[in-house]
């Protein structure tokens, strides 16, 4: 049977296309010709057992060939013909080594930090260019995370940060087999990343993390790792550091605030040379920060921020002698400030919004030692709702 006049036109065009043997092409090579001639992809090739010459590989019907399927054909035995030697198409791509696009991951400076506590030793650590993984625990919203990012980028080295949590796996740390393109291509993970580059290496919250964190034993000694997937041993090039941050130390959580931290293996906390414990800021250090939000949020109010700043040292006073279950964070108190801008600068309407999320006995609290704090604020709100009360009903 002769071909239709498509297909007769795509072999014309494959006899004419240049760097190709038409009697061994890949897909990309029939792609290539169908769209010099503006035909579509030839799935009458690919479809037809008596056209594959090879894994991967056909031969384009010339001189009258017709498909077996079509036109019953003596079978004779006769030698395909080798696929000629090309350079071959592997399934699997090995990424370069580091990134294929550099890209500078040297954190920006924040004009808001306001550096306080352990910052400087942190800062002395980055800047030493020591391999001393340091392990950095303290209570939520304190700026443990700040504090390194900042570290890094006064001391301009570059970050590779990693969320943990119970899923995270070697996969997700050291790197695996991604699908691009219909190919199997390997990426390094942020470990790896880390490690080539001799940036420091960011563990996030490392107290959710499972015992698959143990596949960074190796790393934490410093002697590098081996790749079991691509066969390969990358070293730890110079500069390289790990830091770790977590609410706890790593031996579990009674107070029920952190669900989810984990007692991690003893042989992993031991890897970190030293342990920093990251308080709140004093009282005058958080109100420069609170300060620096305000400015930013072009909202002038000193008074306000003292009356937050000593509101929420009572609250941590009050935590820690066990009177009440939640703390105001310092990550709330600009939450706050944040909001005090959003609704008119209205205090308690911006300190009821952002207390909602705890329980209905600990807000109530929480409200309730504000009013005793700033009774400017209570007044202020009971003249807006007498006002509001007072006002005569529309008659339509």
């Amino acid at each position: 049977m002769s071909l239709n006049s498509k297909r007769t036109a795509f072999v014309n065009a494959a006899k004419s296309y240049e760097g190709i043997d038409i009697k061994s092409v890949n897909k990309v090579d029939l792609q290539n010709i169908a769209d010099s001639a503006g035909l579509k992809f030839p799935h009458w090739i690919t479809r037809v057992s008596t056209y594959k010459v090879g894994r991967g590989l056909w031969s384009i019907p010339v001189d009258g060939e017709t498909e077996v399927s079509e036109v019953k054909v003596k079978e004779v035995k006769t030698p395909k013909p080798k696929p000629v030697a090309e350079p071959a198409v592997s399934t699997t791509i090995e990424m370069a080594k580091g990134t294929s696009v550099e890209i500078s991951a040297v954190p920006a400076k924040d004009p808001l930090f306001v550096p306080f506590g352990n910052f400087s030793d942190v800062e002395a650590i980055v800047k030493s260019n020591m391999f001393y993984p340091v392990f950095v625990t303290g209570l939520s919203g304190n700026g443990k995370t700040f504090m390194i990012e900042q570290a890094c980028a006064k001391a301009k080295r570059e970050l590779f940060r990693v969320n943990v949590t119970i899923e995270t796996d070697e996969d997700d740390l050291l790197g695996g087999f991604r699908l691009v393109n219909g190919e199997t291509v390997w990426f390094d993970g942020p470990v790896v990343e880390a490690m080539r580059k001799g940036a420091v290496l960011l563990l996030d919250e490392v107290d959710l993390a499972s015992t698959k964190i143990m596949c960074l034993q190796p790393v934490l000694e410093g002697k590098g790792v081996f790749l079991k997937k691509i066969n390969e041993w990358v070293e730890c090039a110079e500069g390289f550091n790990i830091i770790a941050t977590a609410n706890t130390k790593g031996k579990g959580d009674e107070t029920g605030n952190f669900i989810g931290a984990g007692v991690l293996n003893e042989a992993f906390l031991e890897r970190f040379p030293i342990t920093v414990e990251q308080e709140y800021p004093a009282n005058a250090v958080e109100k420069k920060i609170l300060n620096k939000v305000f400015d930013k949020l072009n909202v002038s109010d000193t008074e306000f921020v003292d009356k937050l700043v000593a509101w929420a040292d009572i609250i941590r006073k009050t935590y820690v002698e066990g009177a009440i279950d939640e703390l105001i964070t310092t990550r709330r108190l600009v939450h706050i400030s944040n909001a005090y801008a959003i609704f008119n600068m209205d205090r308690m309407k911006a300190i009821q919004m952002c207390v909602n999320r705890f329980d209905g006995e600990t807000m109530t609290a929480m409200v309730d030692l504000y009013t005793k704090v700033d009774a400017e604020a209570v007044n202020a709100e009971t003249n807006t709702e007498t006002k509001v009360e007072g006002e005569e009903e529309c008659p339509f």
